[in-house]
């Protein structure tokens, strides 16, 4: 068995895909629902999404209703997820593009996904794997820095870490990988200071870029 597998069977125990906010929503919500919380998420903590998208569901959950509200009424309610201006912009740009373009569906494909401005390749990716169960790596800033740091890729971009990643990680482990990713990134493997001391892989990790752990 090589590192690969090795530390996907190890982190995949430690972190379950079903505790992230956008991962307990696979079976449980709409693509609208799972595309509009993936929006919501950038740049702002995973409980923070997770109390914002259900207050603003109870209220708006179709395209034609997140139209439907004011400005006012909707930088209220995502206040909280940071950006919020930006956001609420996006949110209502989205929707329109939805129901002119798609019929107020959200597309299963990544090509229409990605046309649709303010929706960018992870997040098409997240609703392909979260909302439509397809077999798609959603790349993330921790999905990109830690292959990288264990040494398992050399590449410069999330774009082309998910065609690496592609041809190097089993398909079995596709579906964990983001979840294991993301919940090890915010706790041990740090951008800054990783916690090495504490990290259940690191005889497995070459520690590229590391200059200072803890």
């Amino acid at each position: 068995m090589n590192n690969i597998s090795k530390t996907m069977q190890i982190l995949g125990k430690k972190y379950p895909r079903s505790t992230t906010t956008l991962n307990t929503m696979r079976g449980n919500s709409t693509p609208f629902e799972i595309l509009i919380s993936c929006l919501l998420s950038l740049r702002a903590r995973d409980e923070v999404t997770d109390v914002i998208s259900k207050d603003l569901f109870s209220i708006a959950n179709t395209p034609e209703k997140i139209v439907a509200m004011s400005d006012k009424e909707l930088k209220k309610i995502i206040f909280k997820s940071g950006h919020f201006n930006k956001k609420a912009e996006i949110l209502k740009s989205v929707s329109r593009e939805l129901i002119k373009r798609f019929d107020s569906k959200v597309p299963d494909d990544y090509d229409n996904l990605i046309s649709i401005k303010g929706v960018g390749p992870k997040t098409a990716n997240i609703v392909l794997a979260f909302a439509y169960g397809k077999m798609v790596l959603p790349i993330d800033v921790h999905c990109h820095r830690i292959p990288n740091r264990l040494g398992w890729i050399k590449t410069k971009t999330p774009e082309e870490t998910e065609k690496v990643l592609e041809k190097i990680l089993p398909k079995k482990y596709w579906k964990e990988f983001n979840s294991a990713f993301v919940q090890f990134g915010r706790e041990i493997c740090l951008p800054i200071s990783p916690k090495c001391s504490e990290c259940l892989v690191n005889k497995y990790c070459k520690r590229v870029g590391v200059v200072k752990s803890r």
